[in-house]
């Protein structure tokens, strides 16, 4: 297995390029920012126009930030899945973490006027959906723990998540069928998701439980290197394989889990950038892929979002979608590439 040594170079590239979209997100929009200026508003310096301040503290930055939390996020819990699993088609929400803070924010807002006005009149809407979906990705978290304690393979792990995924998308499709059209365009535009509600309160808080996923992952780097070769080699590596299992399960909900709650399903990002990352640092080692991962997934995050805000326009496409119509082709043009080369 290659050593992350000689790929140093290349991930100082990757952080000077998530720079460089980080400064790109902040100056464009419906209102350009010189480059120059966005420099100085966020040094606290003198700057031409004061909206222009404005503008990239009380909105731009903290969309910024949030989609470079996302962007890694998602990045990291689906590198994690594909190697726990084996599989290249494995997402942040293959344990159907994502349904369940679907199906959280599916009752709360098409679900009975009781239930739903009580979150909704005490917190507020978008702390109510914050509350929904955590409790709805933490119901199905504990469900897959009690799952995981109970099977020995990740095979079978994988195929009950998928069918925890059904069940609860198919309880929204019902509530969905039933609620009136009002509450139904709500649901719909949450599931379009959007990375400028937050405050800054709320973009702490998900701050904190980004990097307490990541810490566990990269504690996790020696038992999903050995990971790669079947969980029979990693338990005659001495690794404790169920141990190690909770560990990368608790890692992934909580980076899917609370950016599905905070942000929305956000699509395309957790299944591709890990491929991405692999097309470009070819190496299995996870001490070079995690940092990679992680950096790819924000930059490419910063630079959807960008593409999102249509520069010059008033007008913002939904996140969810500009995710997959910018980032799918991209993915599939590497895999041609890779393919032809290698024949």
């Amino acid at each position: 297995m290659n050593t992350s040594k000689s790929y140093y170079p290349s991930l100082f590239i990757v952080g000077l390029l998530l720079i460089v979209s980080f400064f790109l997100n902040l100056s464009l929009g419906s209102v350009s920012v010189p480059p120059k200026e966005v420099f100085y508003a966020l040094l606290d310096q003198p700057v031409a126009n004061e909206s222009w301040r404005y503008i990239i503290v009380n909105y731009r930055l903290p969309k910024s930030l949030t989609a470079i939390l996302v962007g890694s996020g998602l990045s990291l819990s689906g590198l994690l899945m594909q190697t726990l699993f084996r599989n290249p088609l494995a997402g942040p929400f293959v344990l159907g973490i994502s349904s369940g803070a679907s199906l959280g924010v599916a009752l709360l807002i098409m679900g009975t006027s009781i239930f739903g006005g009580a979150i909704g009149i005490g917190l507020g809407y978008s702390a109510g959906t914050i509350i929904a979906a955590t409790i709805g990705s933490f119901l199905v978290l504990l469900a897959i723990m009690i799952v995981a304690s109970a099977v020995k393979d990740t095979m079978t792990l994988l195929i009950i998540g998928l069918m925890f995924g059904s069940i609860t998308s198919s309880v929204v499709s019902v509530l969905s069928y039933f609620t009136e059209k009002e509450q139904l365009q709500q649901y719909i535009f949450w599931s379009f998701g959007s990375l400028g509600n937050l405050s800054w309160n709320q973009l702490l808080l998900l701050t904190i439980l980004i990097v307490l996923g990541i810490l566990i992952a990269v504690s996790c780097i020696k038992p999903l290197n050995a990971f790669l070769l079947g969980e029979h080699y990693a338990s005659s590596m001495g690794i404790d394989v169920k141990k190690s299992r909770y560990l990368i399960i608790i890692a992934t909900s909580l980076l899917a889990g609370s950016i599905t709650a905070f942000a929305g399903p956000i699509a395309f990002i957790g299944l591709a950038v890990p491929h991405l990352s692999r097309q470009l640092f070819p190496t299995q080692n996870h001490k070079t892929m995690i940092p990679a991962t992680i950096g790819f997934g924000a930059m490419i995050m910063l630079l959807c979002d960008t593409v999102a805000q249509l520069p010059g326009s008033t007008l913002t496409l939904p996140i969810n979608a500009i995710t997959s119509l910018v980032g799918a082709p991209v993915i599939i043009w590497l895999l041609v590439r890779k393919r032809k080369m290698i024949f």
